[in-house]
């Protein structure tokens, strides 16, 4: 296969990424609790959430902070680490799948908030989980052709309205087992915000270089999942054999330019153990390379590459190789390497 979907950056690294966790802990045995008589009625186990995804708890935003909120926060950290001026940002990407509106973009009210110049771009990407990594990408290929310097990439997730939605749904009479089942990725969501900064290499050599990756997509998989605040309805059998065949496809169309088997860290999209599992044997990955979050945080959808990548900054060191990779509903894969 040809084309442009394999690239390579020239001179661009990541000066700083940050994470915003969100402080209400929401437990799977409390949502278990809260669906404790449907389970019943439908004969199925509770721990379900622990067992089968690996989720012993997410966080959810509560009356006390907002996803926007929590986004600044998180670019305003980002730039400060960076050691980047707001007046220096010639670009803001939003990246997340949550909004409060369909217009105008979410990204203007983060540029707003980070007190960003009237010169800098700003929109949003909208690619299900894989927004985080299109948008590095994206930015990074204007950074490479001179349009601009500096470019934040932002995300804020908010997930508390779709799982009070699905308990309630689900708690409703009348409702079956294969109701609940498609229903069940959305129990697995969790709330957070992110943001990275790139800029040149050439200005920062203490900076992460971006490398550059590849995406593919196989979009018959359109409907297996398909999700709004008031629910994400799955088709988890179809989403899983199409998301392992679309990742096992670009991993082999990679090994023409890369070389991605030996990685010191692979930061993945969080999901759950199921997912997690069935990738890391695909592609033949060492799970003790690999960082993983969602038991903690849930999937927190487009957040969750950044906030795993945030938790493990520490660990690594000059020198290591890290790859971003994940599936998004659509089907869409993406991976982009840094050189630490």
């Amino acid at each position: 296969m040809d084309g442009n979907a394999t690239w390579r950056h020239r001179n661009v690294s990541l000066l700083s990424v940050a994470s915003t966790v969100a402080t209400k802990v929401t437990t799977s045995e409390q949502i278990d609790s809260l669906l404790r008589p449907v389970l019943k009625r439908l004969r199925l186990p509770e721990g379900l959430l622990q067992r089968v995804a690996g989720i012993q708890e997410r966080r959810n935003w509560g009356d006390a902070q907002e996803f926007d909120s929590a986004a600044i926060d998180a670019g305003k950290r980002a730039l400060a680490e960076a050691g980047v001026r707001p007046d220096q940002v010639g670009l803001l990407i939003n990246t997340s799948v949550t909004r409060p509106h369909l217009e105008p973009s979410v990204a203007v009210r983060l540029h707003h908030g980070l007190g960003l110049p009237t010169s800098a771009i700003n929109f949003d990407i909208a690619n299900a989980c894989l927004g985080f990594v299109n948008g590095m990408s994206l930015a990074a290929q204007m950074i490479d052709s001179g349009q601009i310097s500096y470019a934040v990439v932002i995300d804020g997730e908010d997930a508390d309205e779709i799982q009070l939605n699905t308990i309630e749904r689900l708690t409703r009479p009348g409702i079956k087992r294969a109701d609940f089942m498609s229903e069940f990725a959305s129990l697995t969501l969790g709330s957070g915000a992110a943001a990275a900064v790139l800029g040149p290499a050439d200005a920062h050599p203490g900076g992460h270089r971006l490398v550059g990756g590849i995406t593919r997509a196989a979009t018959q998989f359109h409907d297996v999942c398909v999700g709004s605040v008031d629910g994400m309805f799955t088709d988890a059998k179809a989403l899983l054999k199409g998301g392992m065949e679309l990742v096992v496809s670009a991993w082999k169309e990679a090994k023409r330019d890369w070389n991605w088997q030996g990685m010191d860290r692979y930061v993945m999209h969080q999901v759950s153990d199921v997912h997690t599992n069935a990738l890391l044997k695909a592609v033949g990955i060492d799970r003790e390379r690999v960082p993983l979050t969602y038991p903690r945080f849930g999937n927190v959808g487009p957040a969750s590459i950044p906030m795993t990548l945030v938790e493990e900054k520490d660990r690594l060191k000059p020198g290591n190789r890290v790859l971003l990779m994940g599936v998004g509903s659509g089907l869409n894969t993406s991976m982009l390497e840094l050189a630490w």
